[in-house]
């Protein structure tokens, strides 16, 4: 059973896997742990990960990264509105209402649902963690931003289904790095002892995100977190490209914006320049050849000028950290450490005023690219039966507060713990809904702060016209998705006895009543009992519940996505398979070349040597000429064509290869066998058992080997090189192996045994003494249990175990 993590970023991607006792993040077919975030569409296929980078370039259009931000997002959101502007490919709105990505695919204008992208790349990951563990991949834990509503985070499950994975937990970005941080660690305080608070801050390329987080032995919880959902690394690169744009404008009258494959070139180039300035302080270059009309470019810029540009962004660093202190009602000196992981935290002006924030050195003890990934691992091993891990309890918690729309109740405050279910009780004549919304749009990064809706259907007054009491079970799942989870109606039967109200707990509202997690978690009356109460039975009937989450895919839509991407990899695998047989065409054209002029000259007659190398020629013509774009059959072919005239050569090339060690090998039985027949003759005693007859027979056979040997190679030294030999190596080893078969057997028979005659004298009593005998049995009978204990106790069942120390 596999155990990986996914961290799927806005950038680039790591895979994490749980094997050989520990957490290890994998390399893709690049020899490269880092997969870019970038799905290219081509006229055939489609290219995932380092390919499609490569393309980002030369096929912008095509080509699409950055798409996480869009995840649960309508078309007409603002936010999408306003990035639509600076994007090189196109976005259109899909039928449901959401954002989708329109490209050119199989010479076709398609439009994809993020989800459906999110897959793709999701579908890469899949194929590099098989490649690593080779095994099938189903299960898995995927990373999302601590900031995602709940629409974006269905948005991401949706996509690992339609990638053909089993979601075991979307987890918080900041909630695996304090659970990579913490599982590792030996020296944290025992459970009633005092928690130790880590504040972790997570700085990527399109989000700022920081927790707090109270470790105790074996359990991690996190006390509060707090984003900037639009500041990131990408800020620090725009920063750039709006300065080398303005001084181009300036220096070579050129205008970037208006060429997107410019743009993309000078946003890679200022990316590189960035990660420079991060460890020098003095003036760096920027130079881009042939960088728009065929004229190069160049500036310079150094780490102040930069920090200067960036004051505002900068500026930005400190209010999250603000507010997870007030939100935890924690000080300054309550922080036991500060640990930064991200790539955007390298830079020094960032590092500086965090550190200044807190006052106290920054942790870099985790790896800054990886550390989510080896997160998300460490949770998928918890969550698999097949791994046994050190326990270790997680509890998140709700980043915004959940209410419900009826008097406004809210059901699970800001920095509530997750998961978690509470129990309502309502009393209604008939069926009802339920509105689930955030309430704190000014700090929600999203336009509706909608949920879902719930209605609870088949809802009837009870027997005597009263309203009925439902029981609704709401819950924040172990994805940190709100829903209704369960709805029962308490039926009232009736009693021959005097039937009296029956007793529930006492609410401030009646619609509200919230229980603790178990289903039975009503409040007890604090009462004393009364004499003859009369008793009233209680009946719960499960209500069917109808949910309309916000910019949820319908099931009929996410069936079709599934069979689509199975399509695109079915496409994309055949695709590979003609590439491959076309590779092989050109690589056989170009390796017979250069053979028929070296190693393979002597193997050839010159008539077919040109008859050949004209073939060879021809081919290349074609292959860059009509046979460019040809089916896996017609390259196929076209290589069993070559092969037809070169396979001769290239076998008599290897038969005189190996010729003389075959040759070899069977002069040597036959020196062995001659010398053994030499030694029965001058009766040397360790064969004088062997009969004349079968030794006779052995120095025919080898006489008529060698007679065969010596034929055999006055002919082939008579044959040109350049024909077909007179006989194969197969035969040489066929007649070696005759040899071997009829006289080993003879040379190698043993001698007759001799048998000793037998000893009829007793033997000799040495047993215990008749005081000793039977507690050398019980100790006897004791080893046997003990050892049978043993075995049994070896034979539970062994998991295999992380070795986390």
């Amino acid at each position: 059973m596999s155990v990986v993590g996914f961290d799927v970023g806005f950038l680039n991607c790591y895979v994490a896997v749980a094997r050989a006792g520990g957490i290890e993040t994998v390399a893709n077919e690049y020899s490269d742990r880092c997969t870019p975030a970038c799905v290219s569409f081509g006229p055939r296929n489609r290219s995932i990960g380092a390919a499609a980078k490569s393309q980002v370039v030369t096929n912008c259009k095509n080509t699409v990264q950055g798409f996480k931000r869009f995840h649960g997002r309508a078309f007409s959101d603002p936010y999408v509105q306003r990035l639509k502007n600076s994007l090189v490919y196109d976005i259109a709105q899909m039928p449901t209402g959401t954002t989708g990505i329109k490209v050119m695919y199989m010479e076709e204008e398609k439009v994809f649902s993020i989800e459906q992208v999110t897959a793709m790349l999701l579908t890469k990951l899949k194929e590099t963690a098989e490649n690593a563990l080779k095994k099938p991949v189903a299960d898995c834990v995927v990373s999302v931003p601590c900031y995602y509503t709940d629409a974006e985070r269905r948005s991401v499950v949706d996509a690992a289904q339609i990638a053909g994975l089993n979601c075991l937990r979307l987890m918080n970005e900041t909630t695996a790095v304090a659970l990579a941080y913490g599982i590792y660690k030996q020296d944290l305080p025992a459970p009633e002892e005092k928690a130790r608070n880590v504040v972790f801050v997570d700085l990527g390329h399109s989000g700022y995100q920081t927790s707090v987080c109270a470790f105790n032995k074996g359990k991690l919880k996190i006390l509060s977190t707090a984003c900037d959902p639009e500041l990131g690394g990408k800020d620090f690169d725009e920063v750039l490209v709006k300065y080398f744009c303005e001084e181009f404008a300036k220096k070579y009258k050129l205008d970037v914006k208006t060429k997107p494959r410019a743009l993309v070139r000078l946003y890679q180039e200022c990316e590189k320049l960035k990660k420079l300035m991060s460890a020098n302080s003095s003036d760096l270059p920027l130079n881009i050849e042939c960088f728009m009309n065929d004229i190069d470019v160049s500036g310079k810029l150094n780490r102040g000028q930069f920090e200067e540009m960036c004051a505002d962004i900068l500026a930005r660093v400190e209010p999250p950290l603000q507010s997870l202190l007030e939100n935890t009602k924690l000080k300054k000196e309550d922080i036991y450490a500060v640990e930064i992981v991200g790539g955007a935290s390298r830079i020094p002006a960032v590092k500086e005023r965090i550190s200044k924030f807190f006052g106290k050195e920054l942790n870099t003890t985790l790896n800054a690219d990886e550390a989510v990934a080896r997160g998300c691992a460490l949770q998928c091993a918890i969550l698999s039966p097949a791994f046994k891990v050190r326990e270790f309890c997680i509890t998140d918690v709700v980043p915004y507060p959940i209410s419900l729309k009826w008097h406004d109740c809210e059901v699970f405050p800001r920095d509530h713990a997750a998961p978690f279910s509470k129990v309502l009780t309502f009393y209604r004549r008939e069926p009802f809904s339920v509105e689930a919304y955030y309430n704190c749009h000014n700090e929600l990064p999203y336009p509706d702060p909608t949920i879902s809706q719930f209605l609870i259907q088949k809802v009837v007054p009870q027997a005597s016209g009263e309203s009925s009491k439902v029981k609704v079970r709401v819950r924040v799942s172990i994805h940190g998705i709100f829903s209704v989870s369960s709805a029962s109606l308490v039926e009232v039967q009736n009693s021959d006895e005097t039937e009296e109200p029956m007793e529930t707990e006492q609410a401030n509202d009646k619609d509200e009543q919230t229980a603790p997690e178990e289903p039975k978690g009503e409040k007890k009356s604090d009462q004393p009992p009364q004499a003859k109460k009369p008793k009233v039975k209680t009946k719960l009937l499960d209500l069917p519940i109808e949910n309309s989450p916000q910019w949820q895919l319908a099931d009929d839509m996410l069936n079709l996505f599934v069979e689509n991407e199975g399509k695109m990899i079915m496409q994309d695998k055949l695709e590979k398979e003609r590439n491959d047989a076309k590779n092989n065409v050109e690589e056989y054209v170009y390796d017979m070349r250069d053979k028929l002029h070296g190693m393979l000259e002597k193997f050839v007659s010159e008539s077919d040597r040109d008859a050949l190398s004209l073939k060879l020629e021809d081919t290349e013509n074609w292959l860059y000429e009509d046979g460019e774009d040809q089916s896996k059959q017609v390259y196929i072919d076209k290589l069993a064509e070559l092969k037809k005239l070169g396979q001769p050569i290239q076998e008599r090339y290897t038969e005189a290869e190996e010729r003389p060690k075959a040759f070899e090998e069977m002069g040597k039985q036959i020196q062995q066998y001659m010398k053994f027949v030499e030694a029965y003759k001058t009766k040397e005693e360790q064969y004088d058992h062997l009969d004349e007859a079968d030794v006779t027979k052995v120095d025919k056979l080898t006489s008529e080997a060698m007679m065969w040997m010596n034929s055999a190679m006055n002919q082939q030294s008579k044959q040109s090189l350049s024909v077909d030999p007179c006989f194969r190596v197969k035969d040489i080893q066929t007649k070696t192996r005759e040899l071997f078969s009829t006289c080993n057997p003879i040379v190698t028979k043993p001698k007759p045994k001799v048998e000793l005659p037998k000893d009829d004298t007793p033997a000799e009593q040495n047993g215990p003494l008749d005081g000793q005998e039977k507690s050398q049995e019980e100790a006897a009978d004791a080893g046997t249990t003990e050892k049978t204990g043993n075995a049994s106790s070896e034979t539970t069942e062994n998991k295999p175990e992380m070795d986390l120390d």
